[in-house]
């Protein structure tokens, strides 16, 4: 059965976090690990609750294609099927054949419409042709412009690219122990003055009743001037820390998790971007240090980082029963 632990008092507690206090009626997680919110909207439409644009720039890229070729296909097919549903004397300069030819001739005189290319052999004849030719037309257009604003959209909206360590990670640090995590930028971008928040959030009893509790984090570096290489970010356990005097059990049973919040200078978009995700309890890994993760080449004239080391560690001794803590 759970058992809250008991809070250091001397953790600072943040207050105006965004989060609701109130344990029972949280389920899972504050953030998921992609850094987006683990919410799910009630009580108003699904067409209201979302936002189309947001979707398609969030969407991933090839999901993205995917749903552009897939809407180009439909779209064609069913103004194919109308124009051979006409009559394909409709159409000027259509080859007859089998029906099949016939069906192939109607669907790219679509695609030929629906992109405005118009190659001249096939044209539409007699109103009902030319109306329905004239509303591909412009739906074609719109499409295109939609299509369009999009891929500029999702080219030119600045990104932290960052990637995080699977866990967080309890080691030793000096005299004492750290929670650590660790994060590297994956792409050819440069950030700068990238600044780290990080906040526990703890279910904690208050006045017979379990509540949600949040508490800063401090770091022993909050900021980094160039984030080019991997960036440890360390949180040091000192008098002053939520976890002064966790025990291992105490880890391993409580139920909170760590917000990570990471913002840096994109300096080719001349922007700042964000980055978000979060640890549970129980993805802490206890007694663990990460492993270097870059190094200089052989020719000595080159720093090499290694990516797909991000998640690299290796077990290490701790004591909790040491009283050697780190000096606050």
């Amino acid at each position: 059965m759970f058992k809250p632990h008991k809070i250091n008092p001397k953790a600072r507690s943040e207050i105006n976090t965004g989060f609701g206090v109130n344990s029972s009626d949280y389920g899972g997680r504050f953030l998921n690990k992609n850094g987006k919110p683990n919410i799910e909207k009630k009580g108003i439409s699904f067409l209201e609750k979302i936002s189309w644009y947001h979707i398609f720039l969030d969407m991933p890229r090839g999901k993205f294609i995917l749903v552009i070729l897939v809407f180009y296909l439909i779209t064609n097919l069913l103004f194919g099927l109308f124009y051979f549903l006409l009559g394909v004397e409709k159409l000027g300069g259509i080859t007859t054949g089998s029906k099949i030819e016939e069906f192939g001739e109607a669907f790219f005189f679509s695609c030929q419409t629906f992109t405005t290319v118009g190659y001249g052999r096939i044209s539409p004849v007699g109103f009902l042709a030319s109306a329905l030719s004239a509303i591909e037309a412009l739906i074609g257009l719109l499409s295109l412009a939609v299509v369009t604003g999009l891929l500029y959209g999702r080219f030119s909206r600045p990104k932290a690219y960052l990637k995080y360590s699977g866990h967080a990670l309890l080691a030793p640090f000096h005299n004492g122990l750290a929670i650590m995590l660790r994060l590297a930028p994956f792409k050819n971008t440069t950030l700068t003055d990238a600044e780290a928040k990080v906040t526990l959030g703890l279910i904690v009893e208050e006045n017979g009743k379990l509540v949600n509790k949040f508490f800063l984090l401090p770091l022993e570096y909050q900021t980094v001037n160039s984030l080019t290489l991997s960036w440890t970010i360390v949180h040091p356990i000192t008098e002053t820390s939520p976890f002064y005097n966790f025990t291992e059990e105490d880890f391993k049973n409580a139920r909170g998790e760590i917000l990570v919040f990471v913002k840096a200078f994109d300096d080719m978009f001349s922007n700042t971007v964000v980055s978000r995700t979060s640890y549970t309890l129980n993805e802490i890994v206890i007694g663990a240090k990460f492993n270097p993760m870059y190094h200089r080449s052989v020719n000595e004239n080159k720093t090499l980082l290694f990516l797909d080391k991000l998640n690299s560690f290796s077990t290490a001794e701790i004591n909790f029963n040491s009283e050697k803590k780190i000096n606050s």
